[in-house]
């Protein structure tokens, strides 16, 4: 619950410069690369035939179900259009869209020591000025899937066929028949290489720097050693192998970039579950007034952001008073060092899960059952060991509402149309069961 509905009074004043022209964050699909109608780099990582590749159960809002939105049982894998119109389903726009102020990218912030203030100077498209304002927070919510990570290989300024990053795939269509070379072997590479191939890619080989993913492949499928070098159109790989390729799809990741912050406000870190410089990985220790919300490698999402959200409110509300730069340095450790012991995917799904229970437990966020979806997470590395390309047609149970996902009526291979109207048109399986 939003505090100025919950009867707060004196809330703060808030701005929020958003860079696209809607919210909506990376689920915003456009058809843009590169750049905007602005001149900015696009933000957006979205491409079309997206599916959630993870349980819409461990996606859930605690406050807002998925049977609070569509009055009836969906599948657990549903496509983008359908998730963005559920998150959207929870806003209410007329009440919140008088604090954003669209199309204005941040271009600089500072802070002084002296007045405790930051300033920060944006970029207003609709005005074609720049805007100068004095805060006494920021969060920087960004996100850290918008600036790619671009490695280079000997003979790739010669390759005559399409280089792009995954941040810039649109359409699997556009692969349609052609042999596709993926560099990187994590959730885009899995993800936008089971795309190409759903959508008639006639080969794809997904070549991995340290192991491969390791999934029964279908035929058209493979996995390969890191690219060494290209020769024309033709890829060398480690293990002396080579293949004549039409496309190159780099899925190697994203840099975090903060070009509107100075080096004594930057967050410096790289992809994982717990940055350092973070306490309770959102407030910057060196300054903890500048807040930094989903900075971290992600198992849960919208209810972990959520949950992160709702922390900062209580501490710029009065509610939480944070401790002092040698305590908070004290508890960045631990969980740093716990971290540091990670070894498998079920300990970190489990360290995630135990980090979104310390945030709530210190709020009054709707409790909802995390240890069931760490569990329910587990059972979907499984699912995919089993089937990579068949485990979006599982179902799971909600730990909101204990409705049981309908089925697909067909494989998700077979599903074609994924538009919100197609999807919903679809002869879902719909059990009859629900428990408490």
């Amino acid at each position: 619950m939003a505090a100025g509905s919950a009867g707060e009074q004196n809330l703060p004043e808030i701005v929020c410069y958003e860079k696209q022209n809607d919210i909506g964050g990376m689920w915003n699909y456009t058809w843009r690369t590169g750049l905007d109608k602005n001149g900015e780099p696009v933000h957006g990582s979205m491409y079309r035939y997206l599916w959630s590749n993870g349980p819409k159960e461990c996606l859930e809002f605690a406050d807002y179900s998925f049977d609070d939105h569509f009055n009836r049982s969906i599948p657990s894998y549903p496509p983008r259009e359908v998730l963005k119109d559920y998150i959207m389903g929870r806003i209410d726009k007329r009440a919140i869209f008088k604090y954003i102020q669209f199309e204005s990218p941040a271009r600089w912030i500072t802070y002084d020591d002296a007045t405790e203030k930051f300033t920060v100077t944006v970029m207003n498209h609709k005005s074609d000025e720049q805007e100068t304002e004095e805060f006494d927070y920021v969060v920087v919510a960004t996100g850290h899937f918008s600036t790619p990570n671009m490695p280079y290989f000997e003979g790739l300024e010669q390759f005559p066929g399409r280089v792009l990053h995954a941040h810039d795939f649109r359409d699997a269509l556009e692969f349609n028949g052609a042999e596709v070379l993926l560099i990187g072997s994590s959730y885009s590479a899995e993800d936008i290489g089971t795309q190409c191939y759903k959508y008639g890619a006639k080969s794809v080989s997904i070549s991995y720097r340290s192991a491969p993913l390791g999934f029964e492949w279908p035929e058209g499928i493979e996995e390969r050693p890191l690219l060494t070098h290209l020769e024309d159109s033709v890829a060398h790989f480690a293990d002396g192998t080579s293949k004549k390729f039409d496309a190159i799809i780099m899925c190697t990741g994203y840099l975090f970039h903060f070009p509107f912050l100075p080096d004594e406000l930057r967050l410096q870190t790289h992809n994982c579950l717990y940055p350092d410089n973070l306490y309770k990985g959102i407030f910057f220790q060196n300054n903890p007034k500048l807040i930094y919300l989903g900075m971290q490698d992600q198992y849960f999402t919208f209810n972990m952001f959520d949950a992160q959200a709702w922390y900062v409110r209580d501490v710029i509300l009065g509610k939480i008073q944070l401790p002092d730069a040698d305590q908070r340095l004290q508890d960045m450790q631990q969980w740093l060092k716990r971290k540091d012991t990670l070894e498998t995917a079920n300990e970190s799904i489990d360290f995630q899960g135990q980090y979104v229970r310390d945030l709530i437990d210190a709020t009054d966020y709707p409790d909802f059952p995390i240890e069931k979806q760490t569990e329910l997470l587990k059972s979907w590395l499984l699912d995919k060991e089993e089937d990579i390309l068949g485990f979006r047609n599982k179902s799971y149970r909600s730990t909101i509402t204990g409705t049981l996902a309908a089925k697909l009526p067909k494989p998700w291979l077979d599903i074609k149309d994924d538009s919100l109207e197609g999807f919903m048109a679809l002869k879902f399986e719909v059990p009859e069961e629900k428990v408490a």
